[in-house]
């Protein structure tokens, strides 16, 4: 069995001694996650809705959870950010001085969707009057848009912030200097004519078009051998190294690392389940820098066998085939040639 990559070209990435990024041509990356955390928290803690009958506020965002970047490509910039909003708001019934507390939810903030597209969902906690019903749905309607408004504006600030210096000079090809100053100029007051509920910057960089993998896996194993040949690496057994063939780095833990395949596949894990499930966030070597897809492994057995079924979100679609069939070379054939554990598929 070949080692990863063998077989494919495009698995090898030819890096310059140099480290000359040509004519913009390879990656470049800045991480804008810690600045998108205080953004976000900046405009949405603090934030009033009122009118006349209700008088509400978003106090604190108690969940930030995701990540952020901008990159080059080819002279092309790229934003992604994905990010899981939980706020806590709480609000008052003028006439009856009744306070309620709620929550809002924003599960889907990402280059993916529009902000008027985004789902913004409103609950109100451990209350079921009609007063607390009404100042739900006052949220709805009222706080929504400005929550929208808000978001809009943390992307259109992601992109004025993140894409200055991010297009490099490319030598003998650059712009003189007046023509590239103008040129500079010109972009900076694009950047700065805001339309009304969309982001100003809206056509900086392209959305990065991602597709989903689910597939089944059957291996005539118990759940624990399984779930100990894509976890196990210590010396008594090193059955990670074993079918992968390289060198491992793992810590089984989570939020702990991985670098498989010579560093070819890189992530952590977000949830482990002994025997049962493992989520980790997981991406190629040669995909876009700090763009990774969540994989969910989920194991069940049964009397028959071991049951493996892989949901892959958020793989780039240029490299959806790929990332298929390397599950199959390089994991699941792997595994089963290596500790005999049968190659019937479902």
């Amino acid at each position: 069995m070949a080692k990863w990559g063998e077989g494919d070209p495009r698995w090898i990435v030819e890096e310059r001694e140099d480290a000359t990024n040509v004519n913009n041509w390879h990656w470049t990356e800045k991480n804008a996650t810690g600045w998108s955390q205080k953004k976000l928290k900046s405009l949405l803690e603090g934030l009033k809705i009122t009118n006349d009958l209700y008088s509400c506020e978003i106090k604190e965002l108690t969940t930030v959870d995701g990540e952020a970047s901008a990159n080059n490509r080819k002279a092309k910039l790229i934003f992604f950010y994905e990010w899981d909003l939980k706020a806590e708001w709480s609000g008052e019934v003028l006439e009856s001085a009744k306070v309620y507390k709620g929550k809002v939810e924003v599960p889907n903030l990402s280059e993916e969707n529009e902000p008027e597209d985004l789902d913004i969902g409103f609950t109100v906690t451990d209350a079921k009057d009609d007063d607390a019903f009404k100042l739900k749905e006052f949220m709805r309607k009222e706080g929504e848009p400005k929550v929208r408004d808000q978001l809009a504006k943390y992307i259109q600030e992601l992109k004025s912030e993140f894409s200055q210096g991010m297009i490099l000079a490319k030598g003998k090809d650059s712009p003189q200097p007046q023509a590239q100053a103008k040129a500079t100029n010109d972009a900076k007051s694009k950047l700065a004519q805001p339309v009304e509920g969309v982001p100003a910057n809206k056509n900086i960089g392209v959305k990065i078009k991602c597709k989903i993998l689910n597939d089944k896996q059957k291996f005539q194993c118990s759940a624990g051998d399984l779930y100990r040949a894509l976890t196990d690496k210590d010396a008594s057994d090193q059955m990670v190294k074993a079918y992968t063939r390289s060198d491992v780095q793992m810590s089984v833990e989570k939020g702990g690392r991985f670098r498989l395949f010579d560093d070819n596949i890189t992530g952590d894990y977000q949830c482990l389940e002994f025997n049962k499930q493992i989520v980790m966030r997981w991406r190629f070597k040669t995909w876009p820098e700090e763009h990774y897809s969540t994989v969910t492994l989920d194991i069940s057995e049964s009397d028959n066998g071991t049951q493996l079924s892989l949901s892959q979100t958020g793989i780039p679609e240029s490299e959806f085939e790929r990332t298929k069939q390397g599950w199959v070379n390089y994991y699941w054939d792997a595994i089963r040639q290596t500790f005999g554990f049968g190659a019937r598929l479902y």
